[in-house]
């Protein structure tokens, strides 16, 4: 039995609520990260760093920002998370590999850690991810694999790669931390731990200072409580003089393209289905136009990928190919080692040959669409169990390809995307929808997840 309805942010505040605290005098930062670090140390596996020194530094200057009526940003003060694939200062970044334990710590932060710090957020530490970020399911034989909060009947993946990202804004360490997404690796983990997540166009964002996998398929983005939240993030990584406002647009005459071969897919749960057309009933009832049927190059892009191959495995072994010819290989995950190895005989023709039909079905989905946003579920299926996943490897390979398949095609076309929760099932394990929009479209998908969040979070 699906359980439909929608909450709110859920029971922890999101970052707006925590900074409207901060100007209000009922909190400060200092308090703040006091909680945040707190609660980082008793969460297992979600944190492979802290950095609590220069938290308190950033976290004083903030209160005494505040204090004087002088916030650098909306978001002054407010502890976040950096997925560790995000260079930040004194810090090692370990990509989760024990290869790189004993690397130098960075000199330097990432682009988009030193744009978010100027902004007066509070980097609490690095969290945890799948080796190397690849992997859709958030497993880690050297760091641990954090739980997903909601698994309360047994231990339940996080989903990756941005596992622990997700764990410590679901678990309400901090209310933001940022991800990268190649497959999924924003969407996935959000869906499963009930969050927010956004999946920017690859070059919205620096990726300076950012450990690669797929260059041609990297993008960021932060993983959050509330679209509003992530909409703040966009301004500042943007440089915006002025903010984007967080009041939803009215739905009516909006149009969303809500793939019919997709949803009624048998690998589609039926909580995960019935879940989404509960939520398309809520939409239409707001005045929203929803298409439902096949649609063509969203179809294609499936295809494509099952037939041809996935371009970020060949990717991520050129990236990876001097650390497989090496002694140090034998220190990796074995079951990241095999999927990077697996790439090793990919055919050059092949990889021309997806670079093309990318830009072909780029094109060909912006003109299906015209105008419209395409919905899918986020993930097929809720949290599976850890256990079976940990002693099964042919498991662990067709649960990991099941989970990544339908946030795949959305990486390959570059379309930018918000995965948002729909509810949860009989269990209480959440579902989600996935909003995404024509490469480029970031800011009007966010707007539209924004309104479609706040007509699923009516009472």
């Amino acid at each position: 039995m699906a359980i439909a309805n929608v909450t709110g942010p859920g029971q922890h505040a999101d970052a707006t609520a925590m900074a409207q605290s901060f100007a209000c005098g009922h909190s400060d930062p200092v308090q703040a990260l006091d909680e945040a670090l707190a609660k980082a140390a008793q969460a297992d596996h979600v944190f492979i760093s802290l950095c609590p020194e220069r938290a308190r530094r950033e976290a004083q200057a903030s209160a005494a920002r505040w204090k004087a009526g002088q916030p650098l940003s909306a978001f002054d003060g407010v502890p976040m998370a950096w997925k560790d694939l995000f260079d930040v200062a004194g810090s090692v970044t370990t990509a989760a590999a024990a290869v790189r334990r004993e690397v130098s710590a960075s000199l330097l932060d990432a682009t988009t850690v030193g744009l978010l710090t100027r902004a007066g957020m509070v980097s609490v530490g690095k969290t945890n991810l799948s080796e190397f970020a690849y992997s859709g399911l958030g497993l880690n034989p050297h760091f641990g694999t954090p739980l997903n909060p909601h698994g309360v009947d047994q231990p339940r993946i996080p989903g990756g790669s941005s596992s622990g990202s997700a764990v410590a804004v679901a678990s309400g360490i901090v209310p933001i931390a940022m991800g990268t997404d190649t497959a999924g690796s924003i969407r996935i983990p959000a869906a499963l731990n009930g969050l927010v997540g956004f999946r920017s166009s690859c070059k919205r964002y620096s990726r300076d200072g950012v450990f690669a996998l797929a260059p041609t398929l990297d993008s960021l983005g932060p993983l959050t409580h509330s679209v509003r939240d992530a909409l703040v993030i966009d301004d500042i990584l943007r440089g915006r003089a002025q903010p984007t406002s967080s009041i939803p647009r009215s739905l009516a005459g909006q149009r969303f393209w809500v793939d019919e071969a997709v949803l009624f897919d048998d690998r589609v749960e039926p909580a995960v289905r019935d879940n989404l057309l509960n939520a398309v009933s809520v939409l239409k009832a707001a005045g929203a136009l929803i298409d439902l049927r096949p649609m063509p190059a969203f179809q294609a892009t499936l295809t494509l990928i099952q037939e041809q191959g996935w371009l970020g495995s060949a990717e991520a072994f050129a990236l990876h190919q001097p650390l497989l010819d090496s002694d140090a290989a034998s220190q990796l995950d074995p079951r990241v080692r095999r999927r990077l190895e697996a790439a090793r005989s990919f055919p050059a023709s092949q990889l021309i040959n997806l670079y093309a039909a990318r830009e072909q079905l780029q094109q060909r989905i912006t003109d299906e669409l015209d105008g419209a946003f395409l919905m899918t579920p986020s993930v097929a299926h809720v949290a599976p169990p850890l256990a079976p996943l940990e002693a099964d490897d042919e498991l662990f390979v067709r649960t990991n390809l099941a989970t990544l398949r339908l946030t795949m095609p959305g990486s390959l076309l570059n379309l930018p995307g918000v995965s948002l929760p729909t509810g949860r099932d009989a269990l209480g394990l959440p579902t989600a929808l996935l909003i995404s929009a024509p490469p480029g479209e970031d800011s009007r998908v966010l707007r539209a997840a924004l309104a479609v969040e706040a007509a699923l979070r009516q009472p």
